[in-house]
């Protein structure tokens, strides 16, 4: 049996060298989605991939930070509310069931949130959402779609 293992370049990943969000935050639109929300510490991305309907991460904007024990009070304060600002905003327009919070890093450890609304039809009620690292190859929302939803959801973030 073979023992699975971290990636090679792990150090490397968790030291900030190549963060992928470090490298291209602040992007209004980028490879995955488009910002919803900008705050003083998470920006807000709705992800384009047709993964689940309101799927968006929220991401600390700050320095490289792997894990939000690493941030000062006030920092991590400003980290949960802001994100709590962009899921308010998702419920309010989804109406979702239930929103799962996934804080995990476990490909890109830079500090940052899953916000997946969950639905009555669901691919696992009851259980955590099957989400996968993004392949680039994932089916794409139809652009006219992401596009009212982008705007909505920005609409709804300027009000709060």
């Amino acid at each position: 049996m073979t023992v699975p293992e971290w990636p090679a370049d792990w150090s490397e990943r968790i030291s900030g060298a190549s963060c992928d969000f470090c490298e291209n935050g602040g992007q209004d639109r980028n490879a995955y989605g488009a910002r919803i929300f900008s705050g003083e510490y998470v920006d807000g991305y709705l992800q384009s991939a047709d993964i689940q309907r309101g799927y968006t991460l929220a991401i600390w904007k700050g320095r490289h930070i792997v894990e939000p024990t690493e941030l000062h009070d006030r920092e991590a304060a400003g980290f949960w509310i802001e994100t709590l600002t962009v899921a308010r905003a998702l419920m309010q327009f989804y109406q979702p069931l239930k929103m799962n919070y996934e804080t995990l890093g476990n490909t890109s450890p830079h500090l940052h949130t899953h916000l997946l609304p969950r639905y009555e039809i669901d691919p696992r009620p009851g259980q955590p959402f099957p989400l996968l690292p993004q392949s680039d190859n994932e089916v794409q929302m139809p652009e006219d779609r992401f596009v009212s939803e982008v705007t909505a959801l920005r609409k709804l973030l300027q009000a709060t």
